[in-house]
């Protein structure tokens, strides 16, 4: 931000300030800097989420999708990278339907 002309100041906690937010140089600045920040932390998924998503993937398994993998313990996505290949993953919903059905929470 300061290569780009803008004022910071840092804090007790050392974080950065800007000074000058209303600053026209601002929004440029921020879209140039945008690519430099780190990717998001993922959301914590529950307690109940992450024994839902555990069941919905033993029951795909228990249904004879014997590749679907376990969900991520921190978030409760089921990631394809974590199992399966890309064809599977592409038939999932065509040849496993009933499974898919039986055992993905809905939505309430």
């Amino acid at each position: 931000m300061q290569q780009h002309g803008m004022t910071l100041s840092y804090g007790d906690d050392g974080a950065p300030h800007f000074v000058e937010k209303e600053s026209p140089q601002f929004p440029p600045a921020q879209e140039a800097c945008l690519p430099l920040l780190p990717p998001p932390s993922p959301v914590q998924a529950g307690p109940q989420e992450l024994a839902a998503a555990r069941e919905a993937s033993a029951c795909m398994r228990a249904k004879g999708v014997s590749w679907y993998p376990d969900p991520d313990p921190v978030t409760g996505e089921v990631q394809q990278k974590d199992g399966g290949t890309s064809e599977q993953w592409q038939e999932l919903k065509r040849n496993h339907r009933d499974a898919y059905r039986a055992c993905m929470p809905r939505p309430s």
